[in-house]
């Protein structure tokens, strides 16, 4: 059957709507109640690739595939897509936008206005597992979201917390570990760790108690304006369609979710609000972001080696001198160690692989010593904004507000996010609810969330540490930013009357190929380090092939043709999923094309961010696809 856009969601009921939804193919629930649905398709097998480690030419003897015919007749496409009426839609599942839609939720209930709609849309097929943090968090905010939130006379408390109890800073060269005095900002008393994934999860499961409509599986692809030029709300993304654009037998149109006021959570570098950034203008007044790139694996351990709620952080080795970054391992929950690594992608060398950084790393005394003779359960990366206080955009807009990572609320020297992210999701609530509530039926401007999140705990901290990060751009590299860090985290400690700048985009840093030192990663030993194809599995990644390729490229061939001779293939390099190769094709002016292995993609939004010559577009694939993480 198909839906057709006669009648609203909210007239024919959600119970209706959801024994509808079900009975097309495919469709199935993904989480414990009805109202949670994905959408579900064969798994393709993950693409070969060379070891990524290896810094030269990266060639691919795969077989070329087939897909879906193209089909002739009236286009499918061209069908009303069903349109729901909500008050208030977020675009995220993550700890922004669950917040904020458990905040919207008790204020309302409160008032007694339990049918006002709060809608979530979530890309995953899961809540959380999209979700990929350290995590160590700082319990502020879901302190006073959910007060009892760890409290023992909670039957639905949050139970997976390790408490932090030892902190450790080490600068590392090839064999040492040196200690170092850990800043104000990384002492981590009263903190917790966590897995973010499993917290997230648990998150959701509150909303949906206090009334919130949550959809995993449902990927927004598209923002709707109205005529006033305001957003109006969201659209997803059309099903069944091959990788030529065609519909399928399976094709399904996508949804229209219309609300007063739209929250994108969507995490760093979201693919909807890059879009809602350019359309408002809203980096006008803003540095440019610049990022890091995240990677992490979750180890069971030794029990002999195991130090329940220690914090470990490190500097220096792997990483050069002029590459910022800086390695993690916490020790949480029963035998289990949380390491990874964070690599600027502001580095300069195209030769230079994160995956092949974050793996030898791990070889070095202080992680190898606990990671020896223990189990590797779990992979995932994720780019992570660090621009701080000087590249946050303007907030709010007519019809919506960005919240979370999504507008870059991330402490780089705390080396924590979470708590900053929901409270902009708590603030953008409560400056919604009242909005909405304050009468007129016009289009709502958010002026209020941008005030209460200059007055708010948010803007303080990342105000008084604003200069740590950019200080590791000058040509003292690393160790100029950690003598002026130290600096301002002893001394200055936010009060300097300058504010430094971060010089350019993060891709604008990548030097020619032939202008820098080639690197030559070691042969993973399959113990402690592992080769991409091994870590993608872990990920449980998964995406069908036969669908239009949702890493963008508008010219493969003139990518190849500007990209290669001068960087040397650094898309193999900068993905830490297998995602990209230059395929040897004596054909090509270049001897070489650009292969993409979508189906590898674990959304980590790197090529958006880190290619030089910024035409890949990351655009969300069917939702419910993608990595289904596990304790990340």
């Amino acid at each position: 059957m198909a839906f057709r856009a006669t009648s609203t969601l909210t007239s024919v009921g959600r119970g209706a709507f959801e024994s509808a939804r079900r009975s097309l193919p495919g469709w199935r629930s993904t989480l414990r109640t009805c109202r949670h649905g994905g959408h579900a398709y064969p798994s393709a097998p993950l693409r070969p690739v060379r070891n990524l480690t290896q810094p030269r030419r990266a060639f691919s003897l795969a077989p070329p595939r087939r897909f879906a015919a193209v089909d002739s007749g009236p286009d499918p496409r061209q069908q009303d897509r069903e349109r729901d009426e909500v008050d208030v839609c977020i675009v995220g599942g993550g700890p922004a936008g669950l917040s904020a839609g458990i905040r919207l939720k008790q204020l309302a209930n409160d008032a007694g206005k339990e049918d006002f709609r709060v809608l979530l849309l979530e890309k995953a097929g899961e809540v959380g597992a999209h979700i990929v943090s350290g995590a160590v968090i700082e319990p502020s905010a879901v302190d006073e979201l959910l007060p009892d939130w760890l409290s023992k006379d909670n039957p639905d408390r949050f139970e997976h917390v390790t408490e932090a109890k030892g902190d450790k800073m080490r600068f590392l060269t090839r064999t040492a570990a040196i200690p170092l005095p850990a800043p104000p900002q990384m002492h981590n008393r009263g903190n917790y760790i966590v897995s973010l994934n499993r917290f997230t999860r648990w998150l959701g499961e509150r909303a949906e108690e206090v009334g919130v409509e949550v959809y995993p599986g449902f990927a927004a692809s598209e923002v709707l304006y109205s005529p006033d030029g305001s957003v109006a709300g969201v659209a997803t993304n059309d099903l069944g369609l091959s990788r030529q654009g065609q519909p399928k037998p399976t094709f399904q149109r996508g949804m229209e979710f219309h609300a007063r006021v739209t929250l994108f959570a969507e995490g760093c570098h979201g693919s909807l609000t890059k879009q809602v950034i350019k359309r408002y203008d809203l980096r006008s007044k803003s540095q440019p972001q610049t990022y890091g790139l995240g990677l992490k694996e979750v180890w069971e351990v030794r029990p002999e080696k195991f130090q329940r709620g220690q914090v470990v952080h490190s500097l220096g080795y792997p990483l050069s001198k002029d590459t910022y970054g800086g390695g993690w391992m916490y020790h949480f929950a029963d035998n289990l160690v949380s390491v990874g690594l964070v690599v600027g992608l502001d580095f300069q060398n195209p030769w230079l692989s994160p995956y092949g950084e974050f793996q030898k790393m791990k070889h070095h005394p202080l992680y190898r010593s606990v990671l020896e003779g223990g189990k590797c359960i779990s992979y995932g990366a994720r780019a992570l904004n660090e621009g701080g206080f000087q590249s946050i955009p303007k907030v709010a807009f007519p019809g919506g507000a960005l919240i979370g990572d999504t507008a870059g609320f991330l402490n780089v020297p705390k080396i924590k996010g979470t708590h900053t992210a929901m409270r902009s999701g708590m603030l953008a609530a409560e400056a919604t609810y009242a909005a909405m509530t304050s009468g007129g039926d016009g289009t709502v401007f958010l002026f209020d969330y941008e005030d209460k999140l200059r007055a708010s705990s948010v803007w303080k901290e990342l105000k008084q540490v604003r200069n740590m990060r950019p200080s590791f751009h000058t040509r003292l590299g690393v160790y100029g930013g950690i003598l002026y860090s130290g600096l301002e985290a002893f001394v200055i400690r936010g009060r300097a009357p300058w504010t430094l700048k971060h010089p350019r985009p993060d891709h604008a840093a990548t030097r020619l190929a032939q202008e820098s030192e080639p690197i030559a990663y070691p042969k993973p030993d399959g113990e402690i380090s592992f080769d991409v194809l091994t870590s993608v599995s872990r990920t449980g990644t998964n995406h069908e092939e036969d669908q239009p390729v949702h890493l963008q490229v508008a010219d493969r061939d003139a990518h190849a043709e500007s990209a290669w001779p001068r960087y040397k293939g650094i898309e193999n390099r900068f993905c830490p999923a297998g995602v990209y190769e230059y395929v040897e094709d004596a054909t090509k002016p270049v001897g070489v094309r650009l292969q993409i292995n979508a189906q590898n993609c674990i959304h980590c939004k790197t090529c958006d961010i880190k290619d030089p010559l910024q035409d890949i577009n990351w655009a969300t694939p069917q939702g419910g696809e993608g990595p289904q993480y596990s304790m990340t």
